[in-house]
């Protein structure tokens, strides 16, 4: 049950985004850029760092929505997502990968226990200064995020196809376009001052 009075129909971020939408704007865009925009990381490797560091965070609905999103990205593959929130270490991911999830789970902790070794190693196995910037504010930024779904108690539903039904279009259409879309559906949104 959430905290606030939130639309009963948008889950997780949503419904806290369409209570506030001029603070979800720059949210999205922000997960946009991170997440979709022009990287030498794939969209797939940037959604399992999203969904690695929310998985260590326990927030139900980031891991398993940006899970589902990481799978269309990566063919459908449920198990990968699966392993990489396990055991990154034992899943089919690159090295330079597993390097950069090392660092995302420092930062989920805490930044400072990111070390010079740390990026050294993952300098070792290709990773470039945007990769390793990217990797640490993509996780920094969904330390945030999940803060924000599990700090407003939102609703987070236990169905898998809900999560690979929406996963799948924002994977396809992006964060912004669906975010504009159910925005504009609950604007504008009622809340108490």
């Amino acid at each position: 049950m959430p905290h606030i009075s939130l639309p009963p129909d948008l889950p997780g971020i949503r419904g806290a985004m369409a209570f506030r939408p001029e603070t979800a704007r720059p949210l999205n865009a922000l997960v946009e850029i991170l997440l979709r925009g022009p990287n030498t990381l794939s969209r797939g490797e940037r959604e399992l760092i999203a969904t690695y560091v929310s998985s260590r965070n326990s927030t139900e609905y980031c891991h398993n929505i940006h899970g589902a999103i990481a799978a269309a990205h990566l063919g459908g593959n449920e198990e990968l997502v699966r392993q990489v929130k396990v055991d990154y270490m034992q899943a089919e991911i690159s090295p330079k990968l597993k390097a950069l999830l090392a660092i995302a789970g420092k930062v989920q902790q805490d930044g400072k226990l990111v070390t010079d070794a740390d990026i050294d190693a993952a300098r070792k196995e290709g990773a470039t200064d945007l990769e390793i910037h990217d990797t640490v504010l993509i996780a920094a930024a969904f330390c945030m995020y999940n803060r924000y779904v599990d700090g407003l108690g939102t609703i987070q539903p236990a169905d898998p196809a809900f999560y690979r039904d929406r996963g799948a279009r924002v994977a396809r259409d992006g964060y912004a376009a669906v975010s504009e879309e159910y925005l504009a559906a609950h604007a504008p949104a009622t809340r108490s001052q």
